[in-house]
């Protein structure tokens, strides 16, 4: 009776091991150049969900820009001088004009100015980055290639071309490094396409996105998101 019984703490989840995935590396003709193994724990763990579902809601709150403000009653000009006598109206007795009661008075309980930022630790926010990556990687929605040392002039038809020969459609998200400036010059008048620096990717995008584009140098590593 006493085994049947026996007290036990809260039992982990037990998350399969990271699954090794590979992508196609191309050139920005089309062409491919081979295979790349990505990154397990990147790239082939199972998304969880819920905390995906937390850091994309801090993001979006931290996007607010909380400026809305009401003025109370002794913000709104006026109503300095008391609107009738005390006694004798039959009437309530009243301050001023500018209460909230009034037309043209103050809000009661109105919004003021605030932040909506939040907490949320780091390690949550690397797990849905990874958790993120891995959903568009298990979709096969990872596109690599070998980098854009080739465009020496901003050219959007350029930038249409190469998405075209690599057959990525819809909602792209190219992950650049700080010497792809011809590159982000390229992109930036395409309504579908957003570029971001490769060290501020971040779930909310990835989600946001169809594909995904990274290059050699953008390409992450355990050690650099780690």
């Amino acid at each position: 009776m006493s085994d049947v019984f026996t007290l036990r703490g809260p039992i982990k989840k037990d998350r399969p091991a990271p699954q090794n995935r590979s992508v196609a590396r191309k050139s920005l003709d089309g062409a491919e150049l081979g295979t790349v193994a990505l990154e397990p724990t990147i790239f082939g763990i199972e998304p969880n969900m819920a905390v995906m579902h937390q850091v994309v809601k801090a993001q979006l709150a931290a996007k607010r820009s909380g400026t809305q403000s009401t003025k109370t009653r002794k913000e709104v000009r006026g109503g300095g001088k008391k609107p009738f006598n005390q006694k004798g109206t039959g009437g309530a007795r009243q301050g001023t004009i500018r209460a909230p009661h009034y037309p043209g008075g103050g809000i009661a309980l109105g919004p003021k100015p605030r932040k909506y930022d939040q907490k949320t630790p780091k390690k949550m926010i690397r797990l849905a980055l990874h958790s993120a990556l891995s959903d568009r990687a298990s979709m096969e929605r990872v596109a690599l290639i070998d980098g854009f040392a080739n465009w020496t002039e901003p050219k959007t038809k350029g930038a249409l071309t190469a998405l075209s020969a690599l057959g990525l459609e819809g909602k792209i998200l190219v992950v650049l490094s700080r010497d792809d400036a011809v590159a982000i010059q390229s992109f930036r008048n395409l309504g579908h396409i957003k570029t971001i620096d490769a060290g501020e990717i971040n779930a909310y995008d990835v989600l946001d996105s169809d594909w995904v584009l990274f290059t050699d140098a953008t390409l992450p590593v355990a050690k650099e998101i780690n």
